[in-house]
């Protein structure tokens, strides 16, 4: 699970009151006036968050019941600072400059000391460089974007906290820009670069715009350059024309960007499953990505798909017989099938970021309230179902350990390792082998841990490879 993140800003900055906005119950006596916080439900759960209000509100912290205009401090557990600003969006909020996102323990270590605890260390800096890896990546700068990516990967990773700049010492993948950042964020508490960035209207649309299925960085550069600056006004315009991936986007907008719990990733995964084991009874079906390394919340599902005793005309029948299966019960709300390419005379590839050669299947499936275990699936008053992304990957049995290392992840673990296998070890790794090139051999693996093995590598748990 990656480790809790916040964008870096003063905890002193306060925000014009709001007549008649809603206050901290007058039985609590409030010490800290300056302070105004809002306790984010998102990826926290109702229960928690009202235990977690009341007890603030008892150690004299102001806590509002909704949003307003006179809150200062927005308090979130497991969020991203980037995911924060998402939700504002959703929410028609603009975020201020002067509103402050903090982690939930800030607030906890708050509470612990008796009073508002200065906000520093490595959550604030990994959430700055994830805010600008962010905006390189829309500006289409690779170079910028690896380079925080990096820093962010290797400062979750730290068992200390950053507090001064001698703690940077000896710390790989922090060059000089990166440390500009840093330098600045521990003297006055904030990036300058970053505040610039989350204000920049560029930024902001583009955030916008890429959170619809089927719409990237070319689009968006369009729907700017044309002067777009809400979904509403390109829904509405009849001169744009869409693809088809982009109109199940906008037409199941509210359900994809919303937030799929792990209870509903694993009403799906049973949905999967009964599906695929109807035509291929000994078939394994897996769910990779984020969930798989412990994630509490996605914004899609992942699943790898491998049967030990199926024929190569088995395999590639058996995604179109889901998806045709899925398609008479009701359930199958856009499709698109790409068809295996995989030529083990080209394996594996030299290309980091390579789309692999597998058959994939990426879905929106009607996933029905009722299936969901816990009932706590995020639904729409009257409406008994939600819309949820789902890619599904066949990969043939002997293949199953590097495609399951692959789809795992995260993005930024996946880069690294392959290029500690190119660099260090000499050999090329991607989803569907591990080559050694001094040998000029394929090195086999049952599993990921002989993966690991051959790379000489201590192997890792999924839920260790957040970074």
């Amino acid at each position: 699970m990656d480790p809790p993140q916040t964008v870096p800003s003063s905890p002193r900055k306060k925000r014009p009151r709001q007549v008649g906005a809603s206050m901290a119950s007058p039985a609590h006596n409030i010490k800290f006036r300056e302070l105004v916080l809002f306790i984010l439900e998102k990826k926290m759960g109702t229960t928690r968050r009202t235990f977690l209000m009341e007890l603030a509100r008892r150690k004299g912290f102001r806590v509002e019941n909704e949003l307003s205009d006179s809150v200062t401090h927005i308090v979130a557990e497991n969020n991203s600072g980037s995911e924060v600003l998402e939700w504002l969006q959703a929410q028609k909020i603009r975020a201020s400059s002067q509103l402050t996102l903090l982690d939930v323990s800030w607030l906890i270590e708050s509470m612990g000391a008796g009073k508002p605890v200065e906000m520093t260390g490595k959550h604030q800096l990994v959430d700055a460089f994830e805010v600008l890896a962010e905006n390189y990546e829309f500006r289409e700068n690779e170079t910028f974007c690896l380079a925080f990516m990096r820093a962010a990967s290797v400062l979750k990773s730290l068992p200390f906290t950053i507090i001064s700049m001698k703690d940077t010492e000896g710390i790989p993948c922090l060059g000089d820009k990166v440390k500009c950042v840093i330098e600045e964020i521990i003297e006055d508490g904030e990036s300058s670069e970053v505040k610039a960035v989350l204000n920049d209207e560029r930024y902001q649309s583009f955030k916008l715009f890429t959170s619809v299925f089927g719409v990237g960085l070319k689009t968006s550069e369009r729907w700017f350059r044309m002067g777009f600056r809400s979904l509403s006004k390109i829904r509405s315009d009849k001169t744009l024309k869409f693809t088809r991936m982009q109109k199940a986007g906008f037409l199941y907008y509210e359900d994809l960007v919303s937030c799929v719990t792990r209870a509903e990733a694993e009403a799906v995964g049973v949905l999967v499953k009964e599906a695929v084991q109807a035509f291929l009874p000994d078939a394994f079906v897996t769910m990779t990505g984020g969930f798989r390394r412990g994630k509490k919340m996605g914004h899609d599902v992942d699943f790898l798909i491998t049967s030990p005793g199926s024929t190569d005309d088995e395999e590639q029948q058996l995604l179109p017989k889901v998806v045709n299966l899925w398609e008479r019960e009701g359930l199958l709300l856009y499709c698109d099938l790409v068809e295996s390419t995989l030529e083990k005379s080209k394996l594996p590839s030299r290309n980091v970021d390579a789309l692999d050669h597998f058959q994939k299947c990426f879905l929106i499936l009607k996933l029905h309230h009722q299936r969901v275990d816990s009932g706590m699936s995020s639904q729409q008053e009257g409406k008994t179902w939600k819309a949820i992304r789902v890619d599904l990957v066949m990969c043939p049995y002997e293949l199953r350990a590097f495609a399951l290392l692959g789809w795992t992840g995260s993005r930024q673990f996946e880069r690294d390792l392959r290029r500690y296998a190119t660099h260090e070890r000499k050999m090329i790794l991607d989803n569907h082998a591990l080559y050694d090139k001094t040998k000029r051999i394929f090195l086999k693996a049952e599993s990921e841990e002989e993966i690991f093995a051959h790379l000489g590598l201590d192997y890792l748990e999924p839920w260790e490879r957040n970074a």
